[in-house]
């Protein structure tokens, strides 16, 4: 069944400093993600696949919250919350950093930016992330500051980024390293952009900290952009399936550790000392986790959207789930993300996907499709 219902809009469900602008640009979907608006979809999901593919898109991502925490024990805080080893890092890197409660379980897993050495960021996924920190900072009174800065991130994504914010900021920016991020003079202020983003396309986020700026920031970026086809955009379903971008709250949830995220490449769990769910996680690490997300190619016709877990079954007997999965005119085939079981995870592995449409073959892939 389709269901299409118009987005009730309150107070509640904050705009954002570019929301005047994305509805000037034809945006035709929302969801509501840190309590704010996020756009879905402007011309068609294959449409803006193609472009950010091609091009160079604005988006929107106000939703991804900054905590920032600062004081004397600001860094004691931050490592306490995740098995990320974060000794290495410097003023001036973005660290992925999956964060967990005190069973491992997968709390949100945003980008944490070291501003100063006692100042942090953590440019958040979608949850209430806020009161986890503030109440272990208040629980261990610890000096540590916890609260949401007025900071929304703007994002410039596609191959030609680099290009579009070269002819704003200068040339450097295309020296800066990949999750490096520095200050850089935008319309007369110093703003950090940061190059990193939500796509496997290349690209930067502006990190906007006054919401009375955002238009003007916006604008500027069209006017540069008019040559390279610049466009307004937003995270592409399709491309974030095919490059293994996970999302949080559906592709893993609180019920999920770092190592069945796929994610234990970013944790030092024996060096993490000090993070709250370091013990369960070491359990885990001895037996190795008993299912993990892997990329799945699902067979037939475009699948509907996945609103809701889909089984993922062999021989009848229950494997899995899919969590996330769409048509890609690129491989023509149905992709998806799902959480296997580790005895049917193995590459080329046949398994049955029960859609809504019906059952499907579906065939585990060894990486992501873009990887």
């Amino acid at each position: 069944m389709s269901i299409s219902t118009p987005l009730g809009l309150s107070s509640r469900v904050r705009s954002t400093p570019f929301t005047r602008r994305v509805e000037e640009s034809g945006v035709s979907g929302y969801t509501v993600y840190n309590h704010m608006l996020l756009p879905t979809v402007f011309r068609s999901m294959e449409e803006d696949y193609y472009h950010l593919k091609n091009a160079v898109q604005v988006w929107d991502v106000s939703c991804e919250r900054q905590i920032e925490i600062t004081g004397p024990d600001a860094s004691w805080l931050v490592q306490m919350l995740t098995p990320r080893d974060l000794s290495k890092l410097e003023i001036g890197k973005c660290f992925y950093v999956p964060m967990v409660d005190e069973n491992g379980g997968m709390l949100n897993d945003p980008v944490l930016l070291k501003i100063a050495e006692d100042k942090y960021w953590f440019s958040i996924a979608d949850s209430d992330l806020i009161y986890w920190i503030k109440g272990l900072a208040w629980g261990l009174n610890l000096k540590a500051k916890v609260r949401e800065p007025d900071v929304s991130p703007l994002g410039v994504q596609g191959p030609k980024s680099a290009e579009l914010m070269a002819r704003i900021v200068g040339e450097e920016i295309k020296n800066l390293g990949f999750f490096r991020f520095k200050k850089f003079n935008f319309n007369s202020k110093e703003l950090i952009i940061a190059r990193s983003g939500y796509s496997k396309q290349g690209g930067f986020e502006i990190y906007v900290d006054d919401f009375n700026e955002g238009e003007a920031i916006w604008d500027t970026l069209f006017e540069a952009g008019q040559s390279l086809d610049v466009r307004a955009g937003c995270p592409n379903l399709i491309e974030r399936i095919e490059s293994g971008l996970l999302s949080f709250g559906s592709d893993m949830t609180n019920e999920n550790t770092p190592h069945e995220s796929g994610l234990s490449k970013f944790c030092d769990t024996r060096n993490a000392i000090k993070c709250v769910g370091r013990d369960a996680l070491l359990k885990e690490i001895e037996t190795g986790p008993w299912r993990q997300i892997r990329s799945l190619s699902i067979s037939g016709a475009a699948v509907p959207p996945c609103r809701s877990a889909w089984e993922v079954r062999a021989n009848n007997i229950y494997v899995g789930r899919v969590s996330s999965a769409a048509w890609s005119p690129d491989h023509q085939t149905n992709v998806a993300l799902g959480m296997i079981h580790r005895d049917h995870w193995e590459p080329n592995t046949l398994v049955t996907v029960e859609t809504p449409d019906g059952p499907r073959e579906a065939r585990i892939v060894s990486e992501p499709f873009n990887p």
